[in-house]
């Protein structure tokens, strides 16, 4: 069904930025070159593509669905086919029709403002009669259990809904390939179960599916092989029963995340333990869209100072939104914080507290990876902005643009901007989503950092093993927000 033979690929110098920028994948455009790759997958197959960040993974699906080179331009010897077809020649509407993707970050796929039209739009692109179209619908939202999410505006939905709708869009279209990009980066436990349940009904219908991923677990049993990427080659393949036999620690020696489900269930003391001086005391903390909908109603949650805390809960439970009350970036939000024996409104908590956001392209303004950092400093200081760099494994893209460097490396930019900032309290909002296992660890050993530098970190995550690596305590959302009662 797909076969890649004698691949090199070299990304075109000045077009990452703005290409980098608009696909929101993942890959570094640059550091995600392919050297010497030859891949065949057979009809029906699902391979499972994993390896550190920026080492070609998302390249090769942008090979396969014909994004190289219709839209991201390089140089490119050897050949891609797919069922036959070479899709460098190939028109990109005619790959459509037989390749569906989910992207790293969806909200870099949508093309329509609310859920129920953009389900309907791929069908609608390939000219699909009307009946058709409600069918296929009607099924995916069946099958997907979507009715709650259907008719809402995409940008009042979570990281996590936003995924599910990018994998509805797909699953509508009945393709026979399905190119999958970190889907489960911003999902929950239990939402990453529907999706390999989703993985698992689409491999029974006999659809081909690539997936590349560095959350592991839940993929580990469908997949029919793994194969494991570094600097742009394949270093390792391994059939069904090797991955059978391999171990955690093997797996961690090649950078990867476990394989075991089991390690990703392990709880956290869900009570908060005494920290640093009084707590942070959050108080009638309220969030109401304008249409109404309450997103957040904390009457009061305590956070101890001077600790790890990480927040938790399903997705669309106001997570994020807590963390975007909190440092005072809504406006419509009330509440107040205690801290140190003060009152902090909305306004205050602004100079009090960092965010590093979810989507980080968001707080990515400045031309080099050295100036983002400079700004952030209160006051300018070059060799402690270089040696936060370093810290990173960021020293040799400070002259880099931020925009075009790979997911995990534009995660750690911000988070050098929040060491930068010397702020008493620093918030993160999935700070490891699209990391590997190698810069995972690195981010706790950061948090654990910032930590005995005296700061409290409050981390908003899905991911159980950074919660296992650092974190000193565990709040769960829902047992706080009276507005998640009802919801999705």
């Amino acid at each position: 069904m797909i076969e890649l033979k004698d691949l090199r690929f070299t990304y075109s110098s000045g077009e990452d930025g703005i290409n980098g920028a608009a696909g929101g994948v993942g890959e570094s455009v640059s550091n995600g070159s392919l050297r010497d790759v030859s891949l065949s997958v057979a009809d029906g197959e699902f391979v499972l593509l994993t390896g550190a960040s920026g080492c070609g993974k998302t390249t090769i699906l942008r090979l396969i669905n014909g994004l190289i080179p219709n839209f991201y331009e390089g140089s490119l010897h050897g050949s891609v086919t797919v069922d036959g077809v070479d899709v460098s020649k190939a028109e990109l509407y005619d790959t459509a029709k037989t390749v569906s993707t989910v992207f790293q970050n969806p909200r870099s796929q949508f093309f329509n403002v609310d859920t129920t039209s953009e389900l309907a739009f791929a069908c609608e692109n390939q000219g699909m009669a009307e009946k058709e179209i409600l069918r296929r619908m009607d099924n995916t939202i069946k099958e997907l259990q979507l009715a709650p999410l259907m008719g809402r505006s995409l940008f009042h939905l979570s990281g996590g809904q936003k995924q599910k709708i990018a994998c509805a869009s797909v699953a509508v279209t009945g393709n026979r390939i399905v190119l999958l990009d970190e889907p489960s980066a911003n999902l929950d436990l239990r939402t990453i179960d529907g999706l390999a349940s989703l993985l698992k009904k689409w491999k029974q219908e006999g659809k081909t599916i690539i997936v590349a991923e560095h959350r592991i677990a839940y993929l580990w049993d469908l997949a029919d092989r793994a194969l494991v990427l570094q600097d742009g080659r394949i270093i390792r393949e391994l059939s069904r029963a090797q991955m059978d036999a391999v171990t955690d620690e093997e797996l961690h020696a090649l950078g990867l995340r476990t394989r075991n489900t089991r390690q990703l269930c392990v709880a956290t003391e869900s009570s908060p333990s005494q920290g640093a001086g009084q707590p942070l005391v959050l108080r009638n903390f309220h969030y109401t869209y304008k249409n109404g909908y309450v997103a957040l109603d904390i009457p009061q949650m305590e956070i101890p100072a001077g600790k790890i805390t990480a927040v938790t809960g399903d997705n669309g439970e106001g997570k994020t939104t807590l963390l975007t009350c909190l440092c005072g970036l809504n406006r419509r939000a009330k509440g107040t914080l205690l801290y140190k024996g003060k009152c902090y409104g909305r306004r205050k908590r602004q100079k009090l507290i960092y965010l590093v956001m979810q989507d980080v392209n968001h707080q990515l303004f400045a031309e080099s990876v050295l100036d983002e950092v400079l700004i952030s400093q209160a006051e300018e200081n070059e060799d402690e902005a270089r040696r936060i760099l370093a810290s990173l494994d960021l020293a040799e893209f400070a002259a880099r643009h931020p925009q075009s460097l790979s997911g995990g490396q534009k995660q750690r930019v911000a988070v050098a901007c929040a060491i930068a900032s010397g702020r008493d309290i620093m918030l993160f909002d999935e700070p490891t989503s699209g990391l590997d296992w190698t810069h995972m660890l690195q981010i706790g050993s950061i948090l654990r950092r910032l930590k005995e530098m005296g700061k409290t970190v409050i981390v908003v995550t899905h991911d159980r093993e950074l919660v296992k690596a650092c974190c000193d305590c565990e709040l769960r959302l829902a047992e706080y927000n009276r507005a998640i009662a009802g919801t999705d």
